[in-house]
């Protein structure tokens, strides 16, 4: 049996198996050198399967060869083997950044610990992707959400404590909502394998303990994915962590958990049970342009660089279950593709906010004014994923706007169209309060004028800034994986 065959277990144990090898070795560069090397090869690993998907269709993988739906089945096909590299390729752009960027953000001592619960946030989130059990959903979101809990902790900043803690207690509010979601299907199907689970819940469909499993995944998950108004962990989560562990959670984190959203809802529930049978559509819609508007709003108003992107982030979400509630090819098309383009802008975001605060001495408005002129590439960096932001032609945003866009025009929706628009341009008002500080403001006199961004930093954010303006007019890969895996969820009556 080839090492190919046994690539969708490996996807998850290599980087599970480096975590306790960084805390053995204790030592900052030889836990490093484990981290990268485990998230490099998890990015090859997902490539390949992506690959093989695109050529040979769904793989099945059965552990201890067990097969489904008896024992735990792994199970890619096209729209978790997308998501697979999208969470692995931001986290092996993210590691090498972190080395210099957690210098001054993280107690020399607690490096080890760190590359430890990267890799088991890592290993956790491809988890989630990959796995076709219901109930190892939760327990690798709970392997993600410990070893996130404790990232955001790990900063100096003794308010990160207090995020992360608030961080802890909603998380667990939310897990617990999934895992009485999944005993509840459990209850009704006998099984936990979501393909299985799938096929038998059409006998039971309609029934109370379904409806009280949908409402509770749909509750937990929200929590998860940041949906307005169940977001108030996130804007601290994100300000006061380490700034890769911000990247790293903005790009992958809420993604996954809106991976995991779509999962249940079209490939277990169906279609009929939750946009025909239930006004889902309605609510997903109106809590999306609640998100859309409110939180991009707030935006507005943040002094914080690191704030003002967190509650974009928000906004950006709404943009993703607004694709869900159009409950067609094209908004599922839409939500796929944007988990994918922000993803990959708002790690590159967070990155060049990090790189910011480490020469300029925070990431306040009024710290980084002048920084136009003081780090110009940095700068243009922040400025071009702002127009990602705000869905200008040739960024990876306007594409994800554009099919959102279609999809509303298909259904004859103008009103959304126009709202669609009008949201775009609250995005450009938040951006603009970056642009006015750092190109229309004297700089600072107590900033250090031969500081400068260490290489390290400098080439990963550089190459997800140059991923955003690429994805923007070569859509090959990621409309090319999203619309098929869109299809084949709309498939499923």
């Amino acid at each position: 049996m080839s090492l190919a065959t046994h690539l969708p277990a490996l996807q998850v144990v290599v980087p599970l198996l480096a975590a306790p090898l960084t805390v053995l070795v204790r030592r900052r560069g030889a836990a490093f050198g484990i981290a990268l090397a485990a998230s490099w090869a998890a990015l090859a690993i997902a490539l390949l399967l992506w690959v093989q998907v695109s050529h040979e269709g769904v793989i099945s993988y059965a552990i201890g060869s067990w097969p489904p739906p008896w024992g735990i089945e792994y199970r890619v096909d096209r729209l978790n083997a997308f998501v697979l590299v999208l969470v692995s390729g931001i986290a092996a752009v993210v590691l090498p950044y972190s080395r210099a960027s957690i210098e001054s953000e993280v107690a020399p001592q607690q490096h080890y610990l760190f590359y430890t619960m990267f890799l088991l946030c890592l290993a956790g989130t491809l988890g989630i992707a990959i796995t076709g059990d219901a109930f190892n959903v939760f327990v690798f979101l709970e392997i993600a959400s410990l070893s996130t809990y404790v990232l955001i902790a790990l900063a100096r900043d003794r308010r990160a404590l207090v995020a992360s803690y608030r961080y802890l207690i909603v998380g667990t509010i939310g897990a617990t909502f999934i895992v009485i979601g999944v005993g509840l299907l459990y209850l009704m199907t006998g099984t936990l394998n979501l393909a299985d689970m799938g096929q038998r819940i059409g006998a039971v469909q309609g029934t109370r303990p379904v409806l009280a499993a949908l409402a509770f995944l749909t509750v937990g998950v929200s929590l998860k994915l940041a949906l307005f108004p169940l977001h108030q962990w996130l804007p601290n989560a994100y300000a006061y962590a380490p700034s890769a562990v911000t990247a790293l959670l903005a790009g992958t984190a809420t993604k996954v958990a809106a991976y995991v959203l779509l999962r249940f809802y079209l490939s277990v529930f169906g279609q009929s049970a939750v946009f025909r049978a239930l006004p889902m559509q309605e609510a997903l819609l109106v809590l999306a342009l609640a998100g859309m508007f409110g939180a991009s709003a707030i935006a507005i108003f943040q002094r914080d660089l690191k704030r003002l992107f967190a509650y974009s982030s928000i906004g950006q979400i709404g943009y993703i279950v607004l694709g869900m509630s159009f409950n067609s090819p094209s908004g599922l098309t839409a939500t796929i593709v944007h988990l994918f383009n922000h993803g990959v802008t708002k790690a590159a975001l967070f990155l060049l906010v990090g790189a910011a605060a480490l020469v300029m001495g925070g990431a306040t408005l009024a710290r980084l004014q002048g920084m136009g002129r003081r780090m110009p590439m940095v700068s243009f960096g922040v400025v071009v994923c702002g127009l990602s932001l705000i869905g200008v032609p040739g960024t990876a945003g306007f594409v994800s706007k554009w099919y959102l866009i279609l999809a509303a025009i298909e259904r004859g929706q103008w009103t959304l169209v126009f709202l669609i628009v009008a949201s775009s341009l609250l995005a450009v008002a938040y951006v603009w309060r970056f642009v006015e500080a750092a190109y229309f403001r004297e700089p600072r006199s107590d900033i250090d004028p031969v500081a400068k961004v260490p290489a390290s930093m400098a080439v990963p954010a550089a190459l997800l800034v140059i991923a955003t303006v690429y994805f923007g007019l070569d859509t090959s890969f990621t409309v090319g994986s999203a619309a098929p895996a869109a299809a084949a969820l709309m498939s499923r009556p």
